[in-house]
Parts: C-alpha cells; sequence; structure tokens
C-alpha cells in the first residue's frame, strides 16, 4: 500500500499518528494538505480510511467499509484479495485534488 500511495502522490507525507498503550506503533498517516488516508490493521485485513471518502468517486466500487457513515469510507484489504491498483489510485489522487481544492480556498 506505501508504494502505491507513493505512485500516486509522491509528495504525500506520512507520518505516524495516535500512539496509544494499546496501540503503541500508532498508524501510519498518509497527509497532502490535509490528511489523505489512515492506514490499520485488522485482525483479517488492511484497512486504508479516507476520512473524506463520501465525497470521493469509486467507480471501482473499492469502497467496503464504514459505509454508513456520512464523510468516512474505506476500503478492507484481505490477503487473498488482488488489488486494483489503478482504481486505488485514482481515489487517492482525488483525495489529495479534495484537499488541495479546499486549502486553495474559493475561485
Amino acid at each position: 500500500m506505501r508504494d502505491l500511495i507513493r505512485e500516486a502522490d509522491p509528495t504525500a507525507v506520512e507520518e505516524v499518528k495516535w500512539r496509544r498503550p494499546s496501540n503503541p506503533d500508532g498508524v501510519p498517516v498518509w497527509s497532502h494538505d490535509g490528511i489523505l488516508c489512515i492506514g490499520n490493521t485488522l485482525k483479517a485485513s488492511v484497512r486504508l480510511t479516507f476520512p473524506k471518502g463520501a465525497r470521493i468517486r469509486d467507480p471501482g466500487g473499492l469502497f467496503n467499509a464504514r459505509m454508513d457513515s456520512r464523510t468516512v469510507r474505506a476500503i478492507d484489504f484481505h490477503a487473498e484479495d488482488e488489488v486494483n491498483a489503478p482504481a486505488v489510485t485514482a481515489i487517492l489522487r482525488e483525495a489529495v485534488a479534495l484537499n488541495t481544492a479546499r486549502s486553495r480556498g474559493p475561485d
């Protein structure tokens, strides 16, 4: 996933946030003018959570978690899944576009 995120946005910054006793390693967070996505390791999957996911088009039908949220969407990747790299890249690039549009302000 890291390589895919770097390919989609080479300027994205990865950092670890939200360290706590129950998760001392924290979670990776990728940002570009705001958070793009958050990585979590779950028991049976790896999840990429997009804070603005409800505003992102998903023609590849990748979003499969947090569908009840008004803002957030997530993709759970399981070990046996084949990753649709072009569709993930499109989602990531749209997340960047949403963040950079907000940082520029209204036209």
